[in-house]
């Protein structure tokens, strides 16, 4: 969806700046300008985070447009709806969704060019972001985000059996990235609650909180929710209701709650372990999960 973005991007600006590029992407009633479609990180806020809760663990591409002054006003009509952005949101949807269905062993070398430039920005990205945190909480950021570029690049394998030349040249690339971010401190060893694990309950699917209504608050009460510190936090990047929808997606049956809470704390900012550990007692209490034994 980044690729196909910047794509939109590049040719829509191309058009607006008086050229003929093959693909603008206008409506005839629709705005002529260029898109400026942005990347951004994770963020809460409609119906993609049904699908990639981990109940369902469905992958979504969200498409806003944002800041909108008529979004749920009642100015919010096809009236002030541009067909130009309807186009291009389709497209880059559409395109997307054809390609992991078409993608194979043959597109691999293409993947791999575009994953590396990624992953060098979001290196940059976090080589900034821990500039700012304490040594543990930085070594922890590395290690998370290490893991995840890895992960990025074994993703492929759901789609085609990847191939060995590949596969070594992405272990030379990552081994030169682990290199560039400097040497880190090994994870330590939870210790205390911080060893227990959970695991979600296959009786309650979905996220906890969605549009008007709270299942945790309807079922642990209002009172008492109002007192889980977790759900009153707010970290570098995000708030409560963030910290506390990654933190049940983390749940599974794998993880100790150490390690969901240097997961989410690399994702949105560091948070005190006590915290994750309130949360989950909670959630254990109204049998959302389950300790494993």
């Amino acid at each position: 969806a980044e690729a196909f973005g910047a794509f939109v991007n590049e040719q829509s600006a191309a058009f607006a700046s008086g050229e003929q590029p093959p693909y603008p992407l206008i409506a005839p009633q629709g705005g002529k300008e260029a898109l400026q479609a942005e990347f951004a990180e994770f963020t809460m806020g409609s119906d993609h985070q049904v699908y990639t809760d981990s109940s369902f663990g469905i992958p979504a591409i969200y498409l806003n447009d944002w800041p909108d002054r008529y979004i749920h006003t009642n100015f919010d009509s096809p009236a002030n709806i541009d067909p130009t952005k309807l186009k291009r949101a389709a497209f880059i949807g559409a395109a997307s969704g054809y390609f992991l269905a078409t993608v194979s062993e043959q597109d691999a070398p293409a993947l791999w060019s575009l994953l590396k430039a990624q992953a060098l920005r979001r290196t940059a990205r976090m080589l900034q972001r821990r500039a700012e945190l304490p040594r543990e909480e930085a070594d922890n950021v590395t290690r998370f985000h290490l893991w995840y570029e890895r992960a990025v690049f074994h993703s492929l394998s759901r789609f085609f059996v990847l191939p060995a030349s590949l596969s070594r040249e992405a272990e030379a690339f990552f081994a030169a990235l682990e290199a560039l971010v400097g040497p880190v401190a090994p994870a330590p060893p939870p210790v205390g609650q911080g060893r227990l694990i959970y695991r979600r309950s296959s009786a309650v699917k979905g996220p906890l909180s969605v549009f008007g209504y709270d299942y945790f608050v309807d079922h642990y009460g209002a009172e008492r929710a109002g007192k889980i510190r977790l759900l009153r936090f707010r970290g570098e990047r995000a708030s409560g209701g963030a910290y506390a929808y990654e933190v049940l997606n983390l749940v599974d049956g794998r993880r100790t709650v150490q390690e969901i809470r240097d997961a989410v704390s690399a994702i949105y900012g560091p948070i005190p372990l006590d915290l994750v550990i309130e949360y989950l007692q909670a959630l254990a209490s109204i049998g959302v999960v389950e300790a494993v034994p």
